[in-house]
């Protein structure tokens, strides 16, 4: 009789057991899913980014508003293409399910959003607004995918800056560089004292507030170099630009970064075959 009563209890009890492990398998495969398109909208973002520094360094000879449109217009191809491995994990997030995997899906969120934003800034020399990344995340019917936290949007420009930084230190050396990098100071510089208020709000972004003061430090002291040095001479800004730009040619020449010329050629090829 005892024996009989434990094996209808434990027939009772496996079923509940295996429902258990159901829902387990089912989140962890979930899980995987969506890192894994995490991922790859991560590569994508930082190709994405990679071709925009290229652009505006190899097309320095046109104007501003021409390299911003080409550079954005060369990007697009590969932001719906980012948008749709967005498109792929809604079906992943509906519901409750987004609170629960939201943190699989951020790291490549916030690295979409900073290629966007430097997209953006590129184009129209503006912070893209919250809207507009919310936008991106649309169907052509204007469903969003899933909801945009407050917190990766700002992670992801906040990360902005550090590109901006490469841009100004990249274009301070060509005609008319010396100008930009001021505005891209000034704009970083903005940015840092917006994002002060928030980071009691938002751990990550106290975090990322030290890199981005890095960032705007480095800015400084690269326009405050070459501002001292051009005013030991008199002469028009055109040919200031030229005499800035021979002397950081002649010091990356002469450095022991000897090698870089052949990374950044191997990796520019790497670009064009992806994009091509």
């Amino acid at each position: 009789m005892t024996s009989t009563r434990v094996l209808d209890s434990r027939d009772s009890v496996l079923p509940v057991f295996e429902q258990f492990r159901e829902e387990l398998d089912d989140h962890n495969d979930r899980r995987e899913r969506l890192i894994k398109s995490s991922r790859d909208v991560t590569n994508l973002s930082k190709k994405v980014i990679f071709l925009l520094h290229r652009i505006v360094t190899d097309d320095a000879a046109e104007s501003d508003d021409n390299i911003g449109r080409h550079a954005a217009a060369r990007a697009k191809g590969k932001f719906r293409e980012i948008q749709s491995l967005f498109a792929g994990m809604r079906p992943e997030l509906t519901g409750e399910r987004f609170s629960r995997y939201q943190r699989n899906v951020s790291p490549g969120l916030q690295e979409y959003i900073e290629a966007l934003s430097f997209a953006h800034y590129l184009e129209h020399k503006s912070l893209i607004s919250y809207d507009q990344v919310q936008q991106s995340l649309c169907d052509d019917e204007g469903n969003a995918y899933f909801p945009l936290t407050l917190e990766d949007y700002l992670l992801g420009l906040s990360d902005l800056t550090g590109e901006l930084m490469r841009f100004a230190i990249a274009s301070i050396s060509r005609r008319g560089g010396r100008q930009k990098a001021s505005d891209v100071c000034s704009f970083v510089r903005n940015c840092k004292a917006d994002f002060e208020r928030l980071t009691p709000h938002f751990r990550e972004l106290r975090k990322k507030q030290h890199v981005t003061a890095q960032s705007l430090e480095k800015i400084e002291d690269a326009a405050y170099a070459v501002a001292v040095r051009t005013s030991e001479y008199d002469l028009p800004p055109e040919m200031l630009d030229d005499l800035v730009a021979q002397t950081v040619s002649h010091a990356t020449d002469h450095s022991s970064f000897g090698d870089e010329p052949r990374r950044k050629r191997a990796r520019d090829a790497d670009i064009d075959d992806d994009f091509n």
